[in-house]
């Protein structure tokens, strides 16, 4: 199968070697000049515009999007859709709010084109593990996807599916995030509380591989959080500032719409927050208080 990628970042340039190593072939849009030659050092064929990437491509065509989330994402597909023929087929394979896909997908069927969105799991390890997918789409369509999807997977018939209509696939991707927030602030305030045990002098690196083998604890996130620790133990020169893609804030706002109960997720996403905050007031009013109500002592900055 060819297939038309657009965005050839470090995950768009990996899929695609993917797909490559597997016999399928890829064609390849980028606005960097270097990223096209990449993936024409690697086998593939490159365009520098979508126009000639659409021309380029046998019909019905079929065009996987990874490039970020909103306005971008918008405009590479309002640019497309006068490119397109009836029954080709846009996969949104990027971190796009389920909502924006909805949208996207009915302007898309209003003129007969399919529309895929793919929440997309595997990060940098994709290339050699296989990417998650959870595909929300047509059946029909989604089926004559197979070869792609299977071939970007970790195998032919496990770590990706349909998991609805159009929209489900983000969803599911969103919640997925959600919970990944929640799993690395329990890693994160456990390894915290035994670094903390001063007297012990816990090899945390030691305690992360005796979990990695038969605990009930056991993940590939802490497979990831060992090699971290047996890298750099203290973690010299990392800064104690922890950034969100904005999906944790989805999955968060839809629980409050749904009526859902989710804390751990909602208290991870706090967390991230208040690690951006190098002067909290909030901190210097909490201290202010307790001076006004019992006499403590403030410490001065």
């Amino acid at each position: 199968m060819q297939l038309g990628m657009i965005g050839l970042g470090k995950m768009g340039a990996n899929m695609a070697e993917r797909l490559l190593n597997g016999g399928h072939k890829v064609t390849g849009f980028d606005p960097n000049a270097q990223a096209r030659s990449g993936l024409e050092g690697k086998g593939g064929a490159a365009a520098d515009s979508l126009p000639a990437l659409v021309k380029a491509l046998p019909t019905p065509r079929v065009l996987w999007m990874m490039v970020p989330s909103g306005k971008i994402t918008d405009d590479t597909v309002d640019a497309l859709m006068p490119l397109l023929d009836e029954g080709d087929t846009v996969i949104d394979g990027g971190n796009s709010n389920y909502k924006d896909s909805l949208r996207r997908a009915a302007s898309c069927a209003g003129k007969g084109l399919n529309y895929v969105d793919c929440g997309t799991s595997g990060g940098v390890w994709g290339l050699a593990e296989g990417y998650s997918m959870m595909i929300g789409g047509d059946e029909k369509v989604v089926d004559a996807l197979t070869p792609i999807f299977a071939t970007l997977a970790p195998g032919k018939d496990k770590g990706w599916g349909r998991v609805g209509p159009v929209g489900s696939g983000h969803f599911t991707k969103m919640v997925h995030n959600g919970i990944e927030y929640g799993l690395m602030q329990a890693y994160a305030e456990g390894f915290s509380i035994l670094q903390h045990k001063q007297e012990f002098a816990l090899d945390l690196a030691r305690v992360g591989e005796i979990w990695r083998y038969g605990s009930v604890v056991r993940s590939w996130l802490l497979d990831l959080t060992t090699d971290a620790l047996n890298k750099n133990p203290t973690l010299e020169g990392i800064a104690p500032y922890v950034v969100d893609s904005g999906e944790g804030r989805w999955t968060v706002d839809e629980a409050i719409q749904l009526g859902v109960s989710a804390p751990v997720i909602t208290l991870s996403l706090m967390e991230r927050f208040r690690s951006r905050d190098a002067d909290s007031f909030a901190d210097k009013l909490l201290a202010s208080m307790r001076n006004q109500f019992g006499g403590h002592a403030i410490k001065k900055e």
